[in-house]
């Protein structure tokens, strides 16, 4: 059986991910947390996952302050590879890859500061910042295999980092919440991260303006930096726990995200699966995802987003339709296929490790 090393954390969509993939993979996992340490819940996950934590204590990349903690976790997470005896080593943090890994190296790109930063401002990365993706750029090259949830954001990838080859897209899958029987919601959702400049909450609080219905929105508006929104129509939560995220998609409300560029989108997938018809900004990465299952309107644009909210609330059969069509397009992505094709990739990167050598 292959014996995987792969990096997670616990602070954000990358710890999903890793739990789901390790338990649908037919494969030894060990689990290298960087980042703050899993609380009691998450360590409950991971055992029932089957998957062995080793909680490095070692720091994130994009919560380090430069380019030297991130080389020196590099260099741990390498000798670690070799404790473990693992066969291949994947990288949920590609910029790792820059260190002297033994095994083959798989780096998978969630998302990044280079990427977010030619969506979100285009020219030069902040000179204080311009570290980060310059790392991240020579740990993609570095890696035997790159990986990207979507192949607008493998095309991104490969633009930002001049990757020679494009990375491989491996869809995320996402097992679906459990639902709790709830009373219908009248109204529009949308749910991540609204201090996120990319995902456009000032557009989404400019369409809450223009209904006249509830807009809830679900997330944190102050960023880890300091940043902060304040949105005026939106009904904010903040964030919350998932089973009170469950229970709003239980609802089945529009579930609408204005986003400008994202990298795959996971609150859009656990919404098609609870049957929430979805209004999704009109880019790459949501036409490959739901094309055929979602209203889409151009980005920026909060009337044509109020204008496609109002029209489902105001019309239940094709509010129920394009919800049923959304739960149908979100049954292929799955853990289980997403092993299926991460499997694939860990045997070709063995594969060319063992002809070189």
């Amino acid at each position: 059986m292959t014996r995987l090393l792969m990096t997670t954390d616990a602070v954000g969509g990358v710890w999903q991910y890793s739990l789901e993939l390790a338990a649908a993979l037919k494969a030894e996992v060990v689990l290298a947390v960087l980042g703050p340490a899993p609380d009691a819940d998450q360590r409950a996950a991971a055992e029932a996952a089957g998957v062995r934590l080793v909680d490095t204590g070692l720091p994130l990349d994009w919560l380090s302050d430069g380019p030297a903690p991130v080389l020196a976790a590099g260099e741990a997470v390498a000798r670690l590879a070799h404790e473990v005896q693992a066969d291949v080593v994947h990288l949920n943090a590609p910029a790792l890859a820059v260190a002297r890994f033994a095994q083959p190296v798989v780096a998978v790109n969630h998302g990044c500061l280079g990427t977010w930063w030619d969506a979100a401002r285009g020219g030069p990365v902040d000179p204080a910042l311009a570290w980060l993706p310059e790392l991240v750029g020579r740990g993609l090259r570095a890696a035997d295999r790159v990986v990207a949830p979507t192949r607008a954001y493998a095309e991104a990838t490969a633009r930002r980092y001049a990757l020679p080859i494009l990375p491989a897209t491996v869809h995320n899958g996402r097992t679906p919440l459990p639902l709790p029987e709830a009373p219908p919601f009248e109204g529009a959702l949308t749910v991540g991260r609204l201090w996120d400049e990319v995902k456009d909450s000032a557009t989404l609080d400019a369409a809450a303006a223009l209904l006249d219905a509830p807009f809830v929105a679900i997330g944190a508006t102050r960023a880890p930096h300091g940043a902060t929104v304040t949105p005026t129509h939106l009904q904010a939560t903040g964030p919350l726990p998932a089973e009170i995220i469950a229970h709003w998609l239980a609802r089945r409300p529009v579930f609408t995200s204005a986003a400008r560029f994202e990298p795959f989108g996971l609150a859009v997938l656990e919404a098609a699966q609870a049957g929430c018809p979805l209004v999704l900004s009109d880019i790459p990465t949501f036409r490959e995802l739901w094309d055929g299952a979602a209203t889409f309107v151009a980005p920026g644009d909060a009337q044509g987003f109020a204008d496609a909210i109002a029209g489902l609330l105001a019309e239940p059969a094709r509010h129920a339709a394009l919800g049923q069509a959304a739960r149908q397009h979100a049954a292929r992505y799955t853990p289980a296929a997403t092993a299926a094709r991460m499997a694939e990739i860990y045997r070709d990167a063995l594969s060319r490790r063992t002809q070189a050598a």
